[in-house]
């Protein structure tokens, strides 16, 4: 009987238990337990460190862990305001995480972000156990845990109160769980697999499904069982999928709507509509217009544009994963991974069906391959930092090559196979670190060198002479070293992201760099930074909100502006319009309803003073060409710009309240009489 046959024949008689041990991996040696238990304790020691120099993060987020932290249903649903007016435009996972963290030790920046790092610690172990179950070497699991942990992306992000870590680690727990159901075709390993997904799923919705062909496609061809149980098994994992997802999705439509928070990012208060559009297709195919109505100028008036990138990526198509922001973020290993992947199919190409080698790469690979090719072809605005969801692919992946290169050593796949990974990883370092020359150049050069040597000593190792001994000690020594200088860049890159403070909606890695405001937006940098959700308010505003004693303090439009004022004045402020102003609520009915029965005090607008080189040169009436003098002379007045999506509320509270300006703010008391 084949090993084959026979591991089919146990796997339809019996089902394993969740604790079964891999006899081919055997017990730890000292240094194995040692490596990985500095791995686990330095990936926290460095995440954990100064964590609460990032402060608040993204106060859209920590608004919402705020509320989560003084409500149950605020938790429960992710509202941005205890309240419960409007949720994020996300699903609520990783603000439950937050939110009961500040439930349990209070809510502060601390309470916020050390669970996001313990995350990542998580996340390391994870990566850890997949590759070492799939190759029976600790050393590789050992190799793919370094590399997710010295990714630039993830020193940032599992530091960062974006639901994106969350999201990651359910993906990896996903991919450990498929791995786990790979040696002996386990229905339980692969349905925990559909759970973790499920739960991904309400982290950041599709996103985090993306990963689900590759898993599947590795349990169909690979699982030692008949064609009809993997089908079989797949549909159990897709049932408990759907369970531990659709929970959710069932509890948003059976609660009475007019009892729970506004279900932010959907045009009619519906979970699904927030995933196939806001969240899903919309923004894939660029049909999110992100806050449009916002920035309609006055008349005569035009924004200006402006040039760069940013924290987006810049460009379409596969250059995106390697340009701009994202090459720094993410793509380091990204070309050693794709090569990595490709070796590992050649060389595991004999190899039975069910191979868990070749497993592990179609899991890791495949994910790296379908969520790559996702984020290409992206038409919305794209965060760098969304490429966090591939991290843990290139890890696995780069892990995978190296140690089949290393089983291979004495054959010429082997040894160029080796090289040609080193090189991948440092050339292109070499290439991301001359992009930011200024930033310690040396070190981009002596990873090229490192790295070109080591492959070139790699190639020597050929030479008849040497000795057994001699060549696996000088072959083990290149790997070792050359894989170090690969891996300098990246490591290098996310040590330098560690100290440095990250706030506000797209972050960057990297070592600190000055952040260049157009001359245009001079006049204007205290009021538009409070209009985009900063936390610099004047302090006799906060003061007001502080002694409000409605549900709601104030209202404002958007999410980002509300947040703010949350933060700093510790009350639940309505956010008009949600995140990008397009959400119908509230109405201009509500709204007056919620005046009327004072159930808040204050509406704040933004109140912007527009450059005069914002001004349009009005055209000659006849001839199109020159300026029409007498067209510019325009009231002065048109210059006060008023940002607001939701133009009837502001009309009627201007019609009917006195304004205060408060330093790039117009502020009406609702309590007073109208006029």
């Amino acid at each position: 009987m084949t090993a084959t046959t026979a591991d089919t024949a146990v796997s339809e008689s019996t089902s394993p238990p969740l604790v079964e041990q891999n006899p081919a991996l055997g017990p730890a040696r000292r240094w194995e337990r040692i490596a990985l238990v500095v791995l686990l304790l330095g990936t926290a020691a460095a995440y954990l460190w100064n964590i609460t120099v990032n402060g608040m993060g993204n106060n859209f987020y920590a608004a919402s862990a705020w509320a989560g932290s003084r409500s149950w249903k605020a938790l429960l649903f992710g509202s941005l305001d205890p309240g419960n007016f409007i949720t994020v435009d996300k699903p609520p996972v990783s603000q439950w995480v937050m939110g009961l963290s500040g439930q349990l030790f209070g809510f502060s920046s601390a309470s916020m972000l050390i669970p996001e790092a313990l995350m990542a610690v998580a996340a390391v172990a994870l990566t850890y156990g997949a590759i070492t179950r799939a190759t029976d070497s600790r050393g590789a699991g050992l190799l793919a845990g370094a590399m997710l942990a010295v990714t630039p992306v993830v020193a940032m992000m599992f530091r960062f109160n974006n639901p994106d870590a969350a999201m990651v680690l359910l993906m990896t727990a996903a991919a450990y769980c498929t791995i786990r159901s790979l040696r002996w075709a386990s229905m339980r390993w692969l349905m925990l697999a559909g759970v973790a997904l499920g739960f991904a799923f309400l982290a950041k919705m599709l996103e985090g499904l993306m990963v689900l062909p590759a898993l599947g496609l590795a349990y169909l061809v690979v699982a030692p069982t008949g064609l009809g149980r993997r089908i079989g098994h797949l549909l159990a994992a897709a049932v408990a999928l759907v369970v531990s997802s659709g929970w959710y999705v069932l509890l948003t439509i059976l609660w009475p709507a007019d009892s729970r928070p506004y279900l932010a990012g959907s045009t009619n208060d519906t979970f699904m509509d927030l995933v196939l559009g806001y969240n899903g297709f919309a923004r894939y195919l660029g049909k999110n217009h992100m806050g449009r109505k916002m920035l309609e100028m006055p008349a005569g008036y035009e924004f200006p544009h402006f040039h760069g990138g940013g924290p987006f990526g810049g460009g379409n198509g596969v250059e995106r994963l390697f340009t701009g922001e994202i090459g720094f973020e993410i793509s380091w290993l990204l070309p050693a991974a794709i090569l990595a992947f490709v070796l590992v199919l050649i060389s595991r190409g004999r190899a039975p069906r069910t191979d868990l080698v070749r497993g592990a790469a179609l899991t890791f690979g495949l994910w790296l391959l379908i969520d790559g090719a996702a984020f290409a072809g992206m038409q919305g605005g794209m965060h760098a930092y969304y490429t966090l969801a591939i991290a843990p692919a290139i890890a696995g992946t780069v892990a995978l090559g190296v140690l089949e290169m290393w089983r291979r050593r004495n054959s010429v796949l082997g040894r160029s196979g080796s090289a040609a990974l080193i090189l991948a990883g440092g050339v292109w370092g070499f290439v991301l670190l001359q992009r930011n020359s200024d930033w310690q150049p040396w070190l981009r050069w002596t990873i090229l060198v490192v790295t070109i040597l080591a492959a070139a000593g790699l190639a020597l190792t050929a030479v008849p002479a040497l000795s057994r001994r001699t060549h696996r000690r000088a072959t083990a020594v290149l790997v070792a070293v050359g894989m170090i200088a690969a891996l300098g860049g990246s490591t290098a890159y996310a040590a330098a992201t560690l100290p440095q403070a990250h706030t506000g909606g797209g972050p960057s890695v990297g070592p600190a760099h000055k952040d260049e405001m157009p001359p245009a937006f001079a006049q204007t940098r205290h009021a538009f930074g409070m209009f985009m959700g900063g936390d610099d308010y004047p302090p006799q505003l906060i003061d007001m909100l502080r002694h409000t004693n409605t549900t709601w303090s104030a209202a404002t439009e958007r999410s980002g502006p509300a947040a703010g004022l949350e933060l700093a004045s510790r009350t639940s402020v309505i956010a008009i319009g949600g995140f990008t102003s397009e959400d119908p609520t509230p109405t201009l009915a509500q709204f007056q309803d919620m005046v009327r029965t004072h159930q808040l005090t204050y509406y704040i607008a933004p109140e912007v003073k527009l450059p005069d080189s914002w001004r349009k040169k009005p055209a000659h009436p006849a001839t199109g060409n020159e300026p029409n003098q007498s067209a510019a002379q325009q009231d002065p007045d048109a210059a006060l710009w008023h940002p607001v999506g939701n133009t009837d509320i502001f009309n009627w509270v201007s019609a009917h309240y006195a304004p205060q300006r408060m330093d790039g703010l117009v502020v009406f008391n609702l309590s007073a009489a109208p006029h």
